[in-house]
């Protein structure tokens, strides 16, 4: 099979053997796949695979026909349409995954949207309702707005009855995060617009003095973010003070079990609107598997509203 490979700090696209399903997992013929923050890390030697998942081949997320089954995998046939996040591997014209975290693809969705999907519905999903137990009403601040995990949570706190702000440095952006349903606010002097029950910190350090201004009382922050930087000094006075918490995560390298039962909690609260229309996946760009390197870059470059997606070369 063709592959998206990292070597020194390039991504190539290289020929690998061809991965066999074991036992509870399924062999996906993907169709696309998404680019995140963690690939771009990868490629720079800052994140290496976890254990067990492919260490040239980056991916978080993918979405495909499933090609066969293992031993005591039953739920889902070959030519079911599924997706799923990853360890890595994702951007490959195939890819095992245990059948616990694949998810099915709503019929109303398309190829590109549902390649950009697992990972940052996931992400966004664990941060605003398992790590800070976000509830209808409350203020939201989403940093980052205009990317995938911001696009993912602006709708999903909005759908859950949260009032959302997000921050957007592209101006030429803020409306069509607007239209997510947030309102859209440039980055400088964000904590002018509190107080925040919630702030959802996507960027990293730079933003934490801010974000404890803008805290409201017993609100939270959640970090799940840190291109920008990943040390800060914290006042705990004012987060004493606002009797406020900081709590951080990622979701790569976690168990299986963990990613079924967040899996299990997705298919539950957001893909019924997704299917619906109600809740979209904005793809900015879709390059070929081909281009893998270009579309890293663009990546990179910023500015974009949404997913980039590579396709593989049957799709």
């Amino acid at each position: 099979m063709l592959a998206a490979t990292i070597r020194d700090g390039r991504v190539l696209v290289e020929e690998h053997p061809d991965p066999e399903p074991g036992s509870g997992e399924c062999l996906v013929r993907v169709i696309a796949a998404g680019i995140n923050g963690a690939d771009l890390l990868q490629r720079k030697g800052l994140y290496a695979a976890p254990p067990g998942s492919p260490e040239l081949i980056p991916g978080l997320e993918l979405a495909g026909e499933v090609e066969a089954c293992g031993e005591d995998a039953g739920r889902f046939s070959a030519g079911d349409r599924v997706m799923a996040i990853a360890g890595g591997g994702g951007q490959a014209e195939l890819a095992v995954v245990h059948e616990r975290q694949l998810m099915p693809v709503p019929d109303s969705l398309g190829w590109p949207q549902a390649g950009g999907c697992p990972e940052v519905f996931c992400t966004a999903y664990d941060a605003l309702f398992s790590q800070s137990e976000l509830k209808a009403g409350e203020r939201l601040l989403v940093h980052g707005g205009a990317g995938g995990v911001g696009t993912a949570a602006i709708q999903i706190g909005a759908n859950a009855g949260a009032r959302v702000t997000a921050t957007v440095r592209n101006e030429a952006l803020r409306g069509g995060v607007a239209a997510l349903g947030a309102e859209a606010i440039a980055a400088e002097g964000f904590a002018d617009a509190g107080p925040f029950e919630v702030i959802l910190e996507l960027i990293g350090a730079p933003n934490l003095p801010d974000d404890l201004k803008a805290l409201g009382t017993g609100g939270r922050i959640v970090v799940i973010g840190v291109g920008a930087g990943a040390k800060a000094e914290v006042n705990l006075l004012a987060l004493m003070g606002k009797r406020g918490s900081i709590h951080a995560s990622t979701l790569r390298a976690r168990p299986l079990e963990e990613k079924a039962a967040l899996a299990r909690l997705v298919e539950a609260h957001v893909l019924p609107a997704i299917a619906s229309g109600s809740i979209e996946v904005p793809v900015a760009a879709e390059f070929p598997l081909a281009e893998a390197e270009a579309a890293y870059d663009q990546f990179a470059a910023g500015g974009k509203l949404g997913k980039i997606i590579l396709t593989m070369p049957a799709a």
